[in-house]
């Protein structure tokens, strides 16, 4: 897969052929960095269920100061670890362990949280009720689902779409912020 922005546009990432490796759709990722903006830059970014690495990636060549890329399975952390070491990732930074762990221990908080697990695992209400203290006042969530997905009144969608059988979202807090 390719990263379709930034200064590693272009450049091929390789990932694990797992079962529950799901790249997003290069479609996907340009309407969410359009969102976003096409720059990071200074942004504090997270990428949960990592998976292939595609967000972070494209958080980390859109001049994103920090990436944190969680992913469980040995596999794809490994090519995660590859990907970086082949595109000189320093500001990378990628952890084998369980994404709700994750969530749940002590970190600064990010601008950006990527949510993209697996579509079946029901997941997503029990880890947005982790992440307010992970936001920054300003911090956004992106979450993508295989279905239409309620985030609850906790949260606020300032942006949604769809693209053939994936639906994607842009969260914040309620009351937080600005996009």
């Amino acid at each position: 897969m390719r990263i379709i922005g930034g200064t590693h546009r272009s450049r091929w990432i390789q990932f694990s052929d797992t079962g529950d490796v799901r790249p997003t759709p290069d479609r996907v990722r340009e309407t969410l960095f359009n969102w976003l903006g096409q720059s990071l830059h200074g942004k504090r970014c997270l990428d949960l269920f990592a998976g292939s690495g595609a967000l972070g990636f494209e958080a980390v060549s859109r001049g994103a100061q920090e990436v944190v890329m969680v992913e469980k399975d040995r596999a794809a952390f490994r090519a995660l670890q590859e990907n970086c070491k082949n595109l000189g990732c320093a500001n990378a930074t990628v952890r084998c362990m369980d994404s709700l762990e994750f969530a749940r221990g002590p970190d600064r908080p990010y601008d950006v949280i990527f949510l993209d697990p697996p579509f079946r695992s029901g997941y997503l209400p029990g880890i947005l009720s982790l992440l307010p203290d992970k936001l920054t006042e300003d911090g956004v969530v992106y979450v993508e689902t295989g279905e239409p997905f309620d985030p609850g009144a906790m949260w606020e969608v300032i942006r949604h779409s769809r693209a053939g059988k994936v639906f994607y979202q842009l969260l914040r807090l309620q009351g937080n912020g600005t996009v």
